[in-house]
């Protein structure tokens, strides 16, 4: 345990080493900006996920889910495929 400054009052408070601990004196988090940038990151990680087409969401139908099921199975066969030829191509030569 140890003391971190506040980024929003500037005096000292209590410190676990986790981004989320709040200010003895303000009760906002500790973290700062650094909070911000993981939480911008984790956002940004989300988007990416759901924007692939056969990303599976929790309202998706039964039917839905089984055929994305199907499709994410066939994509990663297609791209074990592919990354075989690959390195194939690469390890031959050499």
């Amino acid at each position: 345990m140890g003391e971190k400054r506040c980024p929003h009052c500037g005096k000292w408070s209590d410190w676990n080493q986790k981004l989320e601990d709040p200010c003895d004196h303000c009760g906002k988090p500790l973290g700062g900006e650094d909070l911000e940038h993981r939480n911008r990151d984790r956002q940004k990680a989300q988007e990416r996920a759901e924007s692939w087409i056969f990303y599976i969401r929790e309202d998706d139908s039964d039917f839905v889910k089984f055929w994305k099921k199907v499709g994410n199975t066939f994509y990663i066969i297609y791209m074990s495929i592919l990354s075989f030829i690959a390195w194939l191509i690469a390890a031959l030569p050499g």
